[in-house]
């Protein structure tokens, strides 16, 4: 009986015990688990309670000692750097972490935001010189990661100007979308009509890169440059762009490049950033050609940019954008792979200046195409190939004849002046009238519209299952392009009718058209 007594009480003590050491575990878990606590706890107060760190922007690095060049609020300081921080890793232009006893403790990353400025000039592999606000000059270091070559005149850089340093480049779409170099695919063949003009601007143009050895015997140089003026829609764009391949061909097969800027493309209002365009454009033709590569600049609509200067109304603009094009022109004289090309059809408006010998030198006039030109234009674009109604080959024969033939009818409409083909009657300030037939604003951009219209008239009908170019497309595109035009003048005033036409002359008073609109149609 008292064994079994003794056995139960030693039992219930070992069931004690084990709860004991249960107890004792999850009191050492909960001890554990609120030191941990405690201490994170220990940390974040520390941390909270640790007085404000600086930043700065690393300028350079002194290894053996163990300390860097930092500038601090527009101060530039030396100080120590903790034994944690890979010196020679840190990039000049990253911010650093400065602590309450001066010493660099860790390092961030660069700074992303600043002040805009231009790129003037590059100053070694190192420096730039730059333009700020107010068109102020400064010379700034560049960061480490723009130290690689990237960096050219004209380009956008965010900079610090507390610490004279350069952190980034930016691409300003408004820049550069006219810097952007258009590979031109254009020939002398693809151009109607101007044959002419044409040996005149291969003679200014080309003659300098095909036989420079010639042009030194005769002591003659280059002309930097050329103006085609004449009426809108006769070709002076083509002809920019045919050089440029030409000149491709002529330096032996290298890739051309064609800068094309649009004057109003450059007008900005705010003082100096005009100027800068022209500075980015100059420079980035100065990059292509420097590697040996032809490069043509070519200004569209130049008069609504280099306007005489004087002449501005509510503004004088004109007085900043003239000069500083000059400079620009001046300075691209020891360049041999570049020629601007400048096209205008008010070239009166132009700053004198700018068209002196030595700057836009050689003249040719773009004009309106003759009968003979008209008909090589036609043959551009209605060619032999274009499918052909049934009726218009069982007609003529061939597509080679029924171009031809189409062609010379809408020609001997275009240049007969009769009562027919008469449009408009000008009343002059000198007290005269004069009619203006269409052969007096025929263009080759009127010609390909023309064309392009019957062509798409001959789509419409396609559809509705009677395919083929007829001689009835092409008299349907000539009355509206004729009706579009009489409307074009009865909109708009006798002087801004009379600059879109190219017409030159007495002053206009008063426009008539002859033909009712529909009537033409």
């Amino acid at each position: 009986m008292s064994n079994s007594f003794a056995e139960s009480q030693i039992e219930e003590m070992k069931r004690a015990l084990m709860s004991l050491e249960g107890k004792n575990e999850r009191l050492a878990r909960a001890l554990s688990t609120a030191r941990t606590e405690l201490q994170a706890m220990q940390d974040q107060v520390a941390q909270v309670s640790e007085p404000p760190a600086q930043v700065g922007v690393f300028l350079e690095a002194f290894p053996d000692v163990r300390e860097a060049e930092v500038a601090v609020g527009g101060r530039v300081m030396r100080l120590g750097v903790a034994p944690e921080v890979d010196l020679l890793g840190v990039s000049i232009g990253q911010e650093v972490r400065i602590t309450e006893q001066m010493v660099v403790s860790d390092v961030l990353g660069y700074r992303r935001t600043g002040q805009m400025a231009s790129v003037v000039e590059m100053v070694g592999v190192d420096r730039v010189l730059v333009n700020t606000d107010a068109s102020t000059l400064r010379m700034v270091l560049l960061a480490g990661r723009l130290r690689s070559g990237t960096v050219k005149p004209g380009d956008s850089l965010i900079v610090d100007t507390r610490a004279h340093i350069a952190i980034e480049k930016v691409t300003r779409k408004d820049v550069e979308q006219l810097l952007q170099p258009e590979i031109p695919n254009v020939t002398y063949s693809d151009i109607g009509g101007l044959n002419e003009q044409i040996v005149k601007v291969r003679d200014a143009v080309e003659l300098p890169f095909t036989h420079p050895q010639l042009y030194r015997d005769y002591g003659l140089r280059a002309p930097k440059g050329i103006l085609l003026y004449g009426p809108p829609g006769c070709g002076k764009t083509l002809i920019a762009k045919a050089v440029a391949s030409s000149l491709a061909h002529a330096k032996g097969g290298s890739q051309p490049y064609f800068l094309s800027i649009k004057g109003p493309e450059l007008l900005n209002k705010f003082v100096g950033e005009t100027e800068r365009h022209i500075r980015s454009i100059f420079a980035r033709a100065r990059s292509l050609a420097s590697h040996n590569v032809p490069v043509v600049v070519f200004f569209d609509e130049m008069e609504a940019l280099f306007r005489t200067r004087g002449t501005g109304i509510s503004s004088d603009i004109e007085t900043m954008v003239v000069p500083q094009l000059l400079a620009e022109m001046d300075g691209v004289e020891a360049l041999d792979n570049v020629i601007i090309i400048g096209a205008s059809n008010r070239e009166d408006m132009i700053d004198p200046a700018v068209l002196r010998p030595g700057r836009l030198d050689v003249r040719i006039r773009i004009d309106r195409p003759t009968r003979e030109g008209a008909t090589e234009i036609f043959s551009k674009y209605l060619t032999p190939q274009l499918p052909y109604a049934e009726q218009t080959l069982a007609k003529y024969g061939s597509g080679e004849q029924a171009a031809a033939k189409m062609t010379a009818a809408i020609i001997d409409q275009m240049y007969s002046q009769t009562e027919n083909t008469a449009l408009f009657q000008l009343a002059l300030a000198t007290g005269g009238n004069k009619t203006i037939y269409v052969s007096d604003i025929v263009s080759g951009a009127m010609i390909a519209a023309i064309v392009e219209r019957a062509k798409k008239f001959a789509v419409k009908d396609t559809l509705a299952g009677h395919p083929g170019i007829t001689d009835v497309h092409m008299r349907r595109a000539f009355g509206e392009e004729m009706a579009e035009t009489m409307d074009l003048a009865t909109t708009t005033t006798p002087q801004e009718w009379a600059r879109t036409t190219g017409l030159r002359g007495d002053d206009i008073i008063s426009v008539v058209a002859l033909k009712d609109t529909e009537a033409a149609k």
